[in-house]
């Protein structure tokens, strides 16, 4: 029998990105039988409703409010059944492989609760989707470095960034913009973090996917091409909500005992990165 595969996709003012998003996977389905859910969270540019009428067997989930992204994720998640879902973000495209293929290779991977494919920028270059969790040295001289010099050897050694991604390998997490997630795998360490409105809830996910002793894989095998911010931008609102995910995730995963000590430093650190980052791109 051909894989069955659920997609969900999680929309806010994603445009016609949305409509390409749900065209790619309909043109790299494969053999397998791909069901698409698009849960919307209040959109106001009517791409939603575009949808409709472009891709009528498409399941729509209209929210009445922005959820953020956790949230609605876990409700198309919870809207099918197959023993696979690819989370896809609205402004991203499948461009090369096939669903079925990637599909196929994580059935012979069957300790794998999470794989993600090779993601592309825009324009072509390599985005390196698939990271380790940093230390916390690691994680401080990125926060502080990255946005002012991204090839600082703290960000460097975050993103891997001396590997060319051209190979199949385990990793700590892979980027929620496009993830393969095992039903099994999720039945047994739960959903998405809901604490989370956005960001850092698939490096959670993929956190807690590893201490339950399912791997995180990242597999070439699927490519897709992320323009990255559509639905996100660079809003205050955003960088603020960065801060608290970064936060939630160091006090879920790294401030177990004699640590709780460290998180006010890490909140007031959180918020100095933030300022910097809002002053930089108002100055740009």
């Amino acid at each position: 029998m051909p894989p069955e595969l659920d997609v969900v996709v999680v929309n806010y003012n994603a445009g016609e990105h949305l409509l390409r998003c749900v065209d790619s996977v309909a043109g790299h389905t494969g053999e397998a039988t791909v069901h698409v859910v698009v849960v919307d969270n209040a959109s106001r540019d009517g791409s939603h409703e575009r949808l409709r009428e472009a891709h009528p067997g498409v399941t729509l989930v209209a929210n009445e409010d922005n959820r953020g992204f956790a949230t609605a994720a876990n409700q198309g998640i919870r809207a099918t059944s197959s023993p696979f879902v690819f989370v896809l973000n609205p402004d991203a495209e499948v461009t090369a492989g096939t669903l079925s293929a990637f599909v196929k290779l994580a059935e012979e991977r069957p300790r794998a609760g999470v794989l993600g494919p090779l993601v592309r920028e825009a324009d072509g270059s390599i985005y390196p989707s698939a990271r380790k969790i940093p230390s916390v040295g690691e994680a401080v001289g990125h926060a502080f470095l990255h946005p002012f010099a991204a090839d600082n050897r703290y960000s460097r050694a975050y993103t891997m960034a001396d590997w060319d991604r051209a190979s199949e390998r385990e990793v700590s997490w892979v980027s929620g913009s496009c993830m393969l997630l095992r039903r099994d795998a999720l039945d047994a360490v739960g959903l998405f973090d809901e604490g989370y409105f956005m960001y850092a809830e698939d490096a959670d996910l993929c956190t807690r996917m590893r201490d339950s002793g399912w791997t995180v894989l990242y597999t070439p095998e699927l490519e897709v091409t992320h323009v990255r911010g559509v639905s996100t931008g660079n809003s205050k609102r955003m960088i603020d909500e960065h801060s608290k995910s970064i936060y939630r995730y160091f006090s879920k995963h790294h401030a177990q005992g004699w640590r709780r000590i460290l998180l006010p430093f890490a909140w007031v650190a959180l918020r100095a990165r933030a300022i910097l980052v809002a002053r930089k791109r108002h100055a740009v």
